[in-house]
C-alpha cells in the first residue's frame, strides 16, 4: 500500500522533480501565468499556495523561506510587496487551472494554470444607506390627503406673487413701440377733427337759415300794412 506518499512522481527523480517545480513557481509568478501538463499544473498549485502563504505573513524568517524556493529575488520581492493587498482577505483558492485538450504529437492533456486576484468585496450597507437618502419616503393615505390641500395653497401663493412681481416690474418703452403709439393717436385725432369741422360748418349754415327767415317773414307784413293804408292800392290789385 502506498500511505504517506502524497505527490505524483512524474517519471522523475526527488532532485529533478524539485528543480523542477521551482523553476515553475519561479515562471508562474513572474508572469502569472504558464503553459503545462495537467498533473502538472495540479502539482504546481501547491507550491504556489505556499509561497503566498508565507508572502502574507511577510516577515524576514518567511522572506528567506521564499527565497529558498524561488530562484530570483526580484519575483520574491515583488509577490512580497503584493501579496498582503491581493490576498488578505482570502483563505486560499489562489490559482485556477484552465485545461485546453490535448498535445499534438503526444496527445498529453495540457492546460493553463493562472495566479487569481480576487475581487474586493464591496459595501453593501453604504450602497443601500444611498439608496434609502436618495429615494423619498411614501407617505400613508392620510398624510397624503392632508398634503395635497397644502400644495395647491403653496401653487397659488407662487401664483400671486409672480402676479404682484409682473405687475411692480416697469415696462420699458422702445422707440418702435414710441412710434406705433404716436400713429395710434394721429389715427384717433383725425376723426375728431372731421367731426369738428362738420359741426362748424352746421352751425353757420343753421345762422345764415335763421337770417334769411326773418327776411321772408317781413315781407308779407309789409304789403299787409300797405294794403291797410292805401285803399286805392286793394281797388288796383281788385
Amino acid at each position: 500500500m502506498r500511505h504517506r506518499k502524497a505527490g505524483a512522481k512524474l517519471n522523475r527523480t526527488a532532485s529533478h522533480r524539485k528543480a523542477m517545480f521551482r523553476n515553475m513557481v519561479t515562471s508562474l509568478f513572474k508572469h502569472e501565468r504558464i503553459k503545462t501538463t495537467d498533473t502538472k499544473a495540479k502539482e504546481l498549485r501547491g507550491w504556489a499556495d505556499h509561497l503566498i502563504t508565507l508572502a502574507k505573513r511577510g516577515d524576514l524568517h518567511a522572506r528567506r523561506q521564499a527565497l529558498a524556493i524561488v530562484r530570483e529575488k526580484e519575483v520574491v520581492h515583488k509577490l512580497f510587496a503584493e501579496a498582503s493587498e491581493k490576498y488578505g482577505s482570502v483563505q486560499g483558492g489562489y490559482t485556477r487551472v484552465v485545461k485546453l485538450g490535448r498535445r499534438p504529437g503526444d496527445q498529453a492533456p495540457v492546460s493553463i494554470i493562472e495566479l487569481v486576484t480576487p475581487e474586493k468585496p464591496k459595501k453593501k450597507k453604504a450602497a443601500k444607506k444611498k439608496a434609502k437618502a436618495t429615494t423619498p419616503k411614501v407617505a400613508g393615505s392620510k398624510k397624503s390627503k392632508a398634503a395635497k390641500p397644502k400644495a395647491a395653497a403653496e401653487t397659488a401663493a407662487e401664483a400671486e406673487q409672480t402676479a404682484v412681481q409682473e405687475a411692480e416690474t416697469p415696462v420699458t418703452e422702445t422707440p418702435e413701440t414710441a412710434a406705433e403709439e404716436t400713429d395710434s393717436k394721429a389715427l384717433v385725432a383725425e376723426p375728431d377733427a372731421a367731426t369738428e369741422t362738420s359741426d362748424d360748418n352746421a352751425a353757420e349754415a343753421a345762422q345764415t337759415a335763421k337770417q334769411e327767415t326773418p327776411a321772408q317773414e317781413e315781407a308779407p307784413a309789409a304789403a299787409e300794412q300797405a294794403k291797410k293804408t292805401d285803399p286805392d292800392m286793394d281797388k288796383e290789385t281788385k
